[in-house]
């Protein structure tokens, strides 16, 4: 993928750093400093400028994006790159969020994922991109577990399958829980018991560590 990430400060790198062995990615920052700080660590391409201006985000190359992630210091700097990344077509608009109060404004303008937390933000964005069907929610006790929500796909193999025939495969991981299954066609969320059947498009709420949610995702979205 060709991603944009306006911004390269301490969110910016970590995002930069985590992205930059399997995708394209283009650095923006007013200070030449920073910039020339993120080439000589990561070895991305960095472009001195506001992202703001439409003529520095072309030289960037966001014509061609497919990922924009705005994680400036001002909520109208932005605010303002989201609105340009949406004119210029860019289909994944990520973007770091300090006031909460912008985030209406935020979704308005076009933005698909909106993060305060820096720690949880940086894993969302890496997530959102490399597996959108995989969303965290949140991170509980200082990191030793997440909840995430995985989608499965239309063509998931397993479809008419329970909870139990799931969760006693010898690929799921013992160690995580399937805590609540929305069904997306009747907008209903139903709490799982043993004989309850899960259907392509469900959308699973999964309680486990990183590595074992890591390790349900993969057999839930395996072909």
């Amino acid at each position: 993928m060709y991603i944009i990430v306006a911004g390269g400060g301490v969110v910016g790198s970590s995002i930069t750093k985590r992205l930059i062995r399997k995708h394209d990615v283009v650095v923006i920052d007013e200070n030449p400093k920073v910039a020339e700080k993120i080439y000589a660590k990561h070895g991305a391409v960095s472009v001195v400028g506001n992202a703001t201006n439409i003529e520095v985000l072309k030289d960037a190359g966001i014509e061609k994006a497919d990922v924009a992630i705005g994680v400036m210091n001002s909520d109208s700097n932005n605010l303002s790159f989201t609105v340009l990344a949406k004119n210029f077509g860019v289909e994944k608009i990520l973007i770091r969020m300090r006031n909460p109060e912008y985030k209406n404004a935020y979704e308005i303008a076009g933005a698909t994922n909106v993060g305060a937390v820096n720690e949880i933000l940086v894993d969302n964005f890496i997530i959102d991109i490399e597996e959108p069907n995989i969303r965290k929610v949140i991170s509980i006790g200082e990191g030793n577990a997440e909840v995430s929500i995985v989608t499965l796909p239309k063509n998931f193999s397993k479809t008419g399958s329970t909870v139990s025939e799931i969760v006693n495969s010898e690929e799921f991981p013992e160690e995580c829980v399937i805590a609540g299954i929305f069904d997306q066609d009747s907008r209903k969320l139903r709490i799982p018991r043993g004989n309850t059947k899960i259907y392509k498009n469900d959308q699973l709420f999964l309680v486990a560590t990183k590595e074992n949610m890591e390790k349900a995702a993969k057999y839930l979205l395996k072909k």
